[in-house]
């Protein structure tokens, strides 16, 4: 199974961006917290979509001339997204849909594509149809409260969120599995030429298939096997380069290395 980096990749490649404002509102005392664009930057180091690419560009050239700034920026960047991951595996889910619901309600806006993928299996029918249940009971009810109103927008906002990112969680799991048999065909193939002409006529190469080669490159870096990492490297670069003759030319940039 692909590790939750390669998933992240390929989320935030499917997946649709969640524009919602989510307040979660406790009945006797008002705190707020924002769910604002959630593009697939699991660890939030980037933080909400927002102008300013330019300073961004010049933040970057600095990065990449200063290599003290750099350093200093990787580890507050490494030590950021371990703050987050033990808050993150110190929270646990409850056993019943009523605190499920509750959950995701209070779970904050950087956190809630990991959490989908966590908690995917438990997103099934029941959960959503409790959903629509209280939805329709604040909607129809006789004698609302701002309370009641409050509750009914966070969660139809919720529900939309949630059945957007299970769908496209669904769709990363399926192209992944594509994605596999894909590389075995490129592994298993004696002329990788005539294999990727044949794979980019039947569109077979996709973001998927460059994740999870991304994916094996890393493990095989992390345990020393350069032999397998420069292979895999190889065969990266002969499926982007097939590939590039049908992709924009601002992804060729990002996808090639």
């Amino acid at each position: 199974m692909a590790t939750l980096q390669a998933a992240s990749a390929l989320f935030h490649s499917s997946s649709r961006h969640f524009n919602s404002n989510l307040r979660r509102i406790n009945p006797t005392r008002r705190s707020s917290i924002k769910i604002q664009c959630v593009g697939w930057d699991p660890e939030g180091i980037l933080g909400p979509p927002q102008g300013g690419h330019i300073a961004r560009m010049e933040f970057k050239r600095r990065m990449d001339k200063d290599s003290a700034a750099r350093e200093a920026f990787q580890r507050e960047v490494k030590q950021e997204q371990e703050r987050r991951r033990a808050k993150r595996e110190a929270r646990v889910a409850p056993d019943t849909i009523e605190g499920l619901v509750e959950y995701f309600l209070d779970t904050e806006a950087r956190e809630i594509e990991i959490e989908i993928a966590r908690l995917r299996p438990r997103l099934d029918k029941a959960f959503f149809d409790h959903i629509q249940r209280e939805i329709a009971q604040i909607r129809f009810a006789v004698n609302k409260t701002q309370a009641m109103d409050d509750r009914l927008i966070e969660l139809e906002a919720m529900q939309k969120v949630l059945l957007e990112g299970a769908e496209a969680y669904d769709k990363m799991q399926a192209d992944m599995v594509s994605a596999r048999e894909s590389l075995t065909k490129i592994l298993q193939s004696k002329d990788r030429k005539s294999t990727l002409l044949e794979m980019v006529e039947k569109n077979e190469l996709n973001r998927s298939l460059l994740a999870l080669l991304d994916e094996n490159i890393a493990s095989a870096v992390s345990s020393n096997q350069k032999d397998i990492a420069a292979f895999m490297e190889d065969v990266r670069s002969s499926v982007v380069k097939f590939w590039s003759k049908t992709l924009d030319p601002y992804f060729i940039q990002t996808a090639s290395r």
